[in-house]
């Protein structure tokens, strides 16, 4: 069982991501679950979901003490870093966090996300170079489940964007493996 969280400011992407990573667990037939959370206002208010990918059944979708963290930014880094597991992996947006986490029993993974999916061509697509960077250091899913995950979450009037969209994951896997 791995237990995610993932965190940012509403707008980044942050329940895609989380959507994604558990529709590729059930293309995969595994056990999942998928519960967001908003701050104050969804555009620039705070926004996180939890994500339980397992081959048992899942006794509840709250994750306390997560396997891995995703922080788009820093004030989710400061929130949800603290409950990571020991060992657990933190992985960064390091575009807009320049901090060091607190805690030294953890693997920390940088990854400037604005900087990389501006590369391939959007801004936007920061989260799919995060969540490319779960998929190369987790090993939770398989990368073709995300993208058939990503073919069925994105709207139909957003397919013409899962190219760049595979671009920007391709990014965050190499920028991991470096």
């Amino acid at each position: 069982m791995k237990e995610v969280i993932i965190a940012g400011f509403g707008g980044q992407g942050v329940m895609l991501m989380g959507q994604i990573l558990a529709g590729a667990g059930m293309i995969e037939g595994k056990e999942v679950s998928w519960l967001p959370s908003y701050g104050p206002e969804m555009r620039g208010g705070t926004a996180n979901c939890h994500v339980i990918v397992s081959e048992e059944r899942i006794g509840s979708p709250f994750v306390t003490n997560p396997d891995v963290v995703v922080a788009m930014n820093l004030p989710s880094m400061d929130k949800f870093a603290p409950q990571l597991k020991e060992g657990g992996i933190l992985i960064i947006n390091s575009s807009l966090i320049k901090e060091e986490p607190d805690r030294q029993d953890i693997r920390v993974i940088k990854i400037p996300a604005n900087e990389l999916a501006g590369e391939v061509g959007s801004d936007r697509a920061a989260n799919m170079v995060a969540l490319g960077a779960v998929i190369e250091k987790v090993k939770i899913v398989e990368v073709d489940s995300i993208l058939s995950s990503l073919k069925k979450n994105l709207p139909e009037r957003h397919h013409k964007l899962i190219p760049l969209n595979e671009e920007a994951l391709k990014k965050g896997m190499e920028a991991a493996r470096e």
